[in-house]
């Protein structure tokens, strides 16, 4: 409404999302009535077990897959790092000889610190570069893999967590299939932004959470193309068909179902809105700011990512800020919240952030309006403008991006 005042804007989708009131309303039975463990024979039981094989159902129709390539997890990392140790060890157990993965530098930090445990145990592990829009080279993975011959798995991800890259996944994976190397995909940023679409997307892993989408915490799949061998990563029961124990999280499962129902029915139209403000946002600060830098590709990016940086502009400095302002943002990832370090996204980008300044990434989500916007971006730039200020009349003394 005009003249509405705006207290708090929440810009840090990428890193979470609120629960939408039908993904509320489809998980409220869970608390109570539909308590049984899935595992059970008796009616409670089954009807949890009926519940969560529904939910399998809606969302391998989703993603275009069979259901029983569909298996649960807690999330993105718990995905992300099975995909990974599954696949090595499983190749291990059937005398498989190839002991090497190749993983892009700026996947998320669940694949590359899986990686380097992988690389503790005797894996060899090749980092694939990017150029500086963050963007891998096709031709040269598979250059790569043809000249690697014990290559048994690439994984880059779908779209940037960080600075809202898209990859050519599909391009890829076609090529890798015709060389048989399997290629995982973390699309844990895609849904509702990018088309799903597992005939189309040529991959043998792919890992989605449903938090990202407006569902659940706690609840997440792992996709594996039937024909695919991967060795479990949890044990001590036979849930997931032996290949995940532990007993099903039912109410996160139907929630995360109905969450990527309604985000992949409302997609198009909802990734172009978003598109739109985002741009407006961007425009609006550049004009006052014409010293922003924007970090990702220009055209090949999420629709509700900015990765912005000004010089001489500390992160954690400018969200402190923000959060006073009532701006919530983030400078990355948020598994990454605290650490200050560089952002290995931005490094293997050719960044510096010594020179650029600290990262600012605004993520929008469905619940951000155009006012919203034309707030958020009056409050960033007089944070920015704070901050700059400060450090002049301190004599620009300490580092330029605050960190060490």
């Amino acid at each position: 409404m005009p003249g509405e005042r705006i207290e708090r804007i929440y810009l840090d989708h990428a890193a979470t999302t609120p629960l939408r009131p039908e993904v509320v309303e489809a998980m409220r039975p869970f608390a109570q009535e539909v308590f049984g463990n899935p595992s059970s024979l008796h009616a409670r039981g089954r009807e949890a077990r009926r519940r969560v094989d529904e939910a399998r159902d809606r969302i391998a129709a989703i993603l275009r897959c069979r259901p029983g390539e569909i298996y649960f997890t807690s999330g993105g990392s718990e995905s992300d790092t099975w995909a990974l140790m599954g696949s090595v060890v499983a190749a291990r157990e059937r005398g498989d000889p190839r002991r090497r993965i190749m993983v892009s530098a700026v996947e998320h930090r669940a694949v590359l610190d899986t990686a380097e445990a992988l690389a503790r145990s005797g894996v060899n592990v090749d980092y694939l570069p990017v150029d500086r829009f963050g963007r891998i080279a096709v031709d040269e993975v598979v250059e790569r893999v043809e000249r690697q011959k014990d290559t048994l798995l690439v994984a880059v991800m779908y779209a940037n967590n960080e600075v809202g890259t898209i990859q050519p996944v599909r391009e890829l994976g076609a090529r890798l299939r015709e060389l048989g190397v399997l290629f995982f995909v973390d699309a844990v940023q895609a849904p509702g932004y990018l088309p799903l679409d597992l005939q189309e997307l040529p991959c043998d892993l792919l890992a989605l959470s449903a938090h990202k989408f407006n569902g659940p915490k706690g609840a997440g799949l792992l996709y594996v193309r039937r024909g695919v061998e991967i060795a479990p990563l949890v044990h001590g029961g036979a849930q997931e068909r032996g290949r995940r124990g532990g007993t099903e999280n039912v109410a996160g499962v139907v929630g995360m179902a109905v969450a990527l129902e309604l985000a992949e029915g409302e997609r198009p139209a909802e990734a172009k809105r978003v598109a739109a403000l985002r741009d407006r946002l961007f425009a609006l600060i550049r004009k006052a700011l014409p010293d922003t830098r924007c970090h990702g590709h220009p055209a090949e990016r999420l629709p509700n990512n900015l990765n912005l940086s000004w010089p001489g502009v500390a992160s954690d400095t400018l969200l402190l800020a923000l959060d006073l302002a009532g701006v919530e943002a983030s400078s990355g990832a948020a598994c990454s919240a605290g650490a200050l370090t560089e952002s290995h996204v931005l490094t293997a980008m050719g960044v510096r952030e010594a020179e650029a300044g600290g990262p600012l990434r605004l993520s929008l989500g469905r619940g951000n309006t155009e006012a919203e916007i034309d707030e958020a971006a009056r409050r960033i730039v007089a944070a920015v403008e704070a901050v700059r200020e400060r450090r002049q009349s301190a004599g620009g003394a300490g580092e330029p991006d605050g960190r060490r």
